[in-house]
């Protein structure tokens, strides 16, 4: 299968800001219902979609050194967004949750309708910040997981984020780039009834 399009992020929505902060839980109960892809990309798009002129992104990175990755793992693939042009990249047509569930042992991924999974290449902002790179980065990527927590939010949908998995793990499911680390994932998915 093909990388989905992506309809254009949506800039308006049904919760305000306050009311997405004051709901926002961590939910694991997920009806194992797929996604469509305005979800999966207005999610991607909270993520690191662009925002502004100059490429200006939905979450800070250091110096604009645009150091994130972002993927997301569906039934229907692997996929990397490019926030850019706000579409989809397949880079593995298999459903790769299962093997994420063993980097992560937790069998509710498994019913998730995407795990994103949000990576680094911390050179990028090496190269400009050498002694403060790694923090900036985890800074970043804690930025973009709590805008895909609100923008699950807003959308209905339950989500949860990961962090005690085995970074090396995921990157070798999902063949990430050499440089890459998954530093960050957040499961998301539909409520179960």
């Amino acid at each position: 299968m093909s990388a989905p399009a992506l309809p254009p992020p949506c800039t308006a929505g049904p919760l305000t800001l306050e009311e997405a902060l004051l709901r926002r839980r961590s939910r694991r109960e997920f009806s194992g219902e797929p996604l469509s892809p305005a979800e999966l990309g207005q999610l991607l798009w909270a993520a690191h979609g662009v925002t502004g002129r100059e490429g200006r992104r939905s979450t800070p990175t250091a110096g604009h050194t645009d150091a994130h990755e972002v993927y997301a793992a569906t039934p229907n693939g692997v996929f990397r967004y490019d926030g850019a042009a706000h579409q989809l990249e397949e880079t593995d047509g298999s459903d790769l949750r299962e093997a994420l569930r063993g980097a992560y042992d937790d069998d509710r991924i498994l019913r998730a309708g995407a795990m994103i999974v949000l990576g680094a290449v911390t050179s990028r902002t090496a190269a400009r910040y050498p002694e403060r790179a790694e923090r900036y980065v985890a800074m970043g990527l804690g930025h973009a997981a709590q805008n895909v927590l609100l923008q699950a939010e807003a959308l209905g949908l339950w989500a949860y984020p990961i962090g005690a998995h085995d970074p090396a793990g995921v990157a070798r499911l999902l063949s990430l780039p050499e440089g890459c680390e998954p530093l960050y994932m957040v499961a998301v998915g539909r409520p179960k009834a």
